[in-house]
């Protein structure tokens, strides 16, 4: 049986739901959206994060500053599950529970399923498939749809770089905002072809699309060696790699200078490199990366759902009068 103070949660977490899904559902109808973050830890006593997914939804929970015993969470979580349901009128089987754990520097996310089912949820007049069961992440980062809505502002007649480029959603964007070329980058096969897979579900030209499976953190810089060129590139990286696909490993604290060096070799005149990061460790020092210019555009590449918290993000030129009156998003 629920504790009294379970039940109290409950109805904590239910009713901050509900009135944030109310808030975020008119918002989200005017942003073109079905999928948003409807809850972050916003109550320090509920180490919960919520997405939803049209109908569906994810339910993640972070690790507590103090143990629990199994039995006890099993239960308290089911708990927040059934309330989460409840408050977005969903069936209770849309709910997939998983959990965030911090991760040693050696341990990498494991997949959790095989059930390789992929939902299509819209954002922005876009599509993408999402797999909310088989990954920690679903395919989406819903934390970057300022930055992706940015990309396709400009993105018309440009070659595009998508660096790190996972599920491909900035290429998609990218060629919904009619860029001449664009090239994804990732080691990952599944990636690569789940991206392809995005484009095609909004019908845009697989003409002008190539996917390419490299070492994204060796591609900007093989490619300015061969004197290829890019209007816009798109660098995304995690925050640490050790992955056998690539040569050494990235630890992005210690290595972003080398890889924003790498990629502005590969820029076009006039052309931008977008620059985000989920690292709180990350210090950006301009001085790195000299003469190079910066411009700081995290307070809005921040969306309406979700906390400042999320990442940080910058534009970064050869020349300081390249960002001169580029708005963002």
């Amino acid at each position: 049986m629920p504790s009294d103070k379970d039940l109290e949660q409950r109805a904590y977490f239910f009713n901050r739901l509900v009135k944030r899904d109310r808030h975020l559902r008119k918002w989200a109808r005017r942003a073109d959206c079905d999928s948003y973050r409807v809850y972050d830890r916003d109550i320090p006593e509920l180490p919960l994060a919520l997405d939803r997914y049209g109908e569906r939804a994810v339910l993640y929970l972070y690790e507590r500053p103090y143990e629990k015993p199994e039995a006890e969470e099993r239960e308290w979580l089911s708990l927040m599950a059934e309330a989460a349901a409840e408050a977005l009128e969903i069936a209770p089987e849309a709910v997939v529970v998983k959990a965030r754990k911090r991760l040693g520097v050696d341990e990498q996310y494991e997949r959790i399923e095989r059930a390789g089912e992929l939902v299509r949820i819209r954002e922005q007049g876009l599509y993408f498939l999402v797999n909310l069961r088989d990954y920690l992440d679903t395919g989406l980062f819903m934390d970057h749809r300022p930055a992706r809505a940015f990309v396709r502002r400009v993105a018309a007649g440009k070659r595009v770089l998508n660096l790190f480029c996972y599920t491909g959603s900035f290429s998609v964007y990218a060629l919904a905002g009619g860029a001449a070329a664009v090239t994804g980058v990732d080691l990952s096969n599944t990636y690569l072809d789940w991206a392809r897979r995005n484009i095609e579900a909004n019908g845009l030209p697989l003409a002008a699309y190539r996917g390419a499976r490299a070492d994204a953190a060796a591609f900007a810089g093989e490619e300015a060696a061969r004197g290829a060129r890019y209007d816009l590139i798109i660098l995304d990286p995690p925050t640490f790699s050790n992955s056998k696909k690539m040569e050494g490993y990235l630890d992005l604290p210690r290595h972003w200078a080398g890889l924003v060096r790498s990629c502005a070799g590969a820029l076009a005149p006039g052309g931008l490199i977008l620059f985000s990061t989920n690292a709180r460790e990350l210090v950006m020092e301009p001085d790195l990366i000299a003469p190079l210019a910066v411009k700081d555009v995290s307070a809005a590449s921040i969306p309406e759902d979700f906390k400042p918290r999320q990442h940080r993000a910058w534009l970064i030129a050869a020349h300081a009068a390249d960002l001169e009156g580029i708005r963002f998003p």
